[in-house]
């Protein structure tokens, strides 16, 4: 019997794992569809009241109510974003609350990287906080850091003296 319990409870807790990464897996699948079919409702049900999601712009950290705010226009003309998965690594520490991930994704921005948080509540696992960037090849980072330089000096600037 000794030797039954242990390959048992390996089973069932892969068993589990598994189960619980696939149920993961439909929740991030299903906050992209809803973005890509422009369906509001459900894109922010799968997100939790208290979310942060932070975009590609260097300004864009935003609260859940900020993020709908301004999202809101772009799902009214019926065209949201539309992020499909290339690839996502979805990571469960054992009896936690929180799980994290990180994906690359094809965007109408080409390839670009999001990681995320979600949290298990009463209503299922939700988005917590998401990160999205735009992914930059090494070989590109001189040209792409000379395009942009303007614009981070200028934010660097006004973002110490709003530090001191």
């Amino acid at each position: 019997m000794k030797n039954f319990i242990i390959p048992f409870l390996i089973f069932i807790s892969t068993f589990c794992f598994a189960q619980e990464k696939a149920e993961i897996e439909a929740v991030i699948q299903k906050w992209h569809k809803a973005a890509a079919d422009a369906n509001f409702e459900a894109y922010f049900d799968l997100m939790t009241n208290d979310a942060i999601f932070i975009g590609t712009d260097p300004t864009e950290n935003w609260t859940c109510d900020d993020f709908k705010a301004f999202a809101k226009p772009y799902f009214d003309k019926g065209k949201a974003w539309s992020f499909t998965g290339l690839e996502r690594n979805i990571f469960i520490e054992n009896e936690s609350k929180l799980v994290w991930f990180d994906e690359l994704l094809d965007t109408q921005m080409g390839i670009c990287r999001g990681s995320g948080v979600l949290q298990k509540t009463a209503n299922g696992w939700k988005i917590k906080h998401y990160v999205l960037s735009i992914a930059i090849p090494n070989k590109n980072v001189k040209e792409i850091t000379a395009l942009k330089e303007k614009f981070d000096t200028d934010l660097m600037t006004k973002l110490r003296a709003t530090k001191n």
